[in-house]
């Protein structure tokens, strides 16, 4: 389930560009994973230094460094200085609650975005913020965790030879980015047959369980709308910057990307609308289902009101001996079996009388 990001309050009152780490509690070591390549040659190693990793700043080959765990502040800052990452950036990269955009300096370019992804373990619905840096032959992403949406980027890597396209590194962000919008479509399919089964489900029963269901189903599309909709002005921004970083060889895929990104939140918007449909839809079952259970009510009391009247009438105290007018029914020697007999026959037609209304 995606929760809400809980916002840090030691935050508060450091200036800014206060490297700050801000989500939820983690105590996992942080993982550093570099993918070092040429057109003909692949290198992928796990570094334990932070340091290490410095050197490829300046190297000739194409390098992507991915780090998850910007819950040590510390390591997010030191790589950042090295390759000359603004604090305010930084500040972003660390905040896991900051809104999907784009930051466009002199020598790199940050995109920061949500990816939501099936976790591997329970199949539950995760979403952390990413953070894609990329310079003239360098890339750098930031993850909550070690999970994450890229082995197919990793794959294309290692099998394409030569690996020319993904010499530049604005494709190979592109192509990270492309892999994050994918995986909506992933989530998306998963949630069109959640609605489905549930506008099946509330046709049948309308129980508390479906109201719970379509409260998280809601919840999930509006963080949806919330991690889309601004990253279409990102992927817009890339695709109309002036940077040399992005070679105009990238503008076509960019442009497809921003149609997938409209295509996404044209779902979104969709799903939206289907489960606020679905909401009315269970207030509906509800209204009947209520409705019935009081025709069925009023009926009965319909049964017994000419019963309890004959009831009450004959349950008062008589004396025959004053005046023959004074109930002589109660003198008859079959007067209680004339009593039910009346009031079976007043009750079984009413019944009847239901039934050919098909009230019933």
């Amino acid at each position: 389930m995606v929760k809400p990001i809980r916002k840090a309050l030691k935050k508060v009152g450091l200036k800014p560009g206060s490297v700050v780490y801000v989500g939820e509690h983690r105590t996992e070591d942080v993982k550093i994973d570099v993918v070092d390549y040429t057109e003909r040659e692949h290198k992928e190693k796990r570094v334990e230094r932070i340091e290490d990793c410095f050197p490829f700043k300046e190297s000739p080959t194409a390098s992507w460094i991915n780090i998850s765990g910007i819950h040590n502040a510390d390591i997010v800052e030191r790589i950042g200085s090295h390759f000359g990452i603004h604090p305010l950036v930084l500040e972003d990269i660390v905040n896991t609650g900051h809104r999907p955009k784009m930051d466009e300096a002199g020598d790199y370019i940050c995109v920061v975005l949500k990816m939501l992804y099936k976790s591997s373990g329970d199949g539950e619905l995760k979403a952390e913020q990413v953070s894609i840096l990329f310079g003239k032959n360098w890339v750098i992403t930031f993850q909550e965790t070690g999970e994450d949406v890229f082995d197919v980027v990793r794959q294309r890597i290692k099998r394409a030879v030569p690996r020319v396209r993904f010499m530049s590194s604005d494709y190979l962000a592109y192509s990270l980015v492309d892999a994050v919008v994918d995986n909506y479509f992933v989530v998306l399919e998963d949630l069109g047959e959640r609605i489905e089964t549930l506008e099946d489900s509330l046709a049948e029963n309308s129980g508390p369980a479906s109201l719970g269901t379509i409260r998280e189903l809601k919840r999930e599309l509006i963080f949806m709308r919330k991690a889309v909709w601004p990253l279409r002005e990102v992927i817009g921004g890339l695709e109309r910057t002036e940077s040399d970083l992005v070679q105009e060889a990238t503008g076509p895929y960019l442009r497809d990307l921003y149609e997938h990104t409209i295509q996404v939140i044209d779902t979104v918007e969709t799903f939206r609308d289907m489960v606020s449909g679905l909401l009315d839809l269970y207030h509906t079952g509800v209204s009947n289902r209520m409705n019935e259970i009081m025709k069925v009510l009023t009926i009965i009391a319909t049964i017994f009101i000419p019963l309890g009247f004959l009831a009450g009438v004959y349950g008062m105290n008589f004396d025959t001996s004053t005046s023959p007018f004074n109930m002589p029914e109660l003198a008859y020697r079959y007067g209680y079996l004339l009593f039910w007999s009346l009031a079976v026959l007043i009750g079984g037609g009413l019944f009847m009388f239901f039934r050919h209304k098909k009230w019933l």
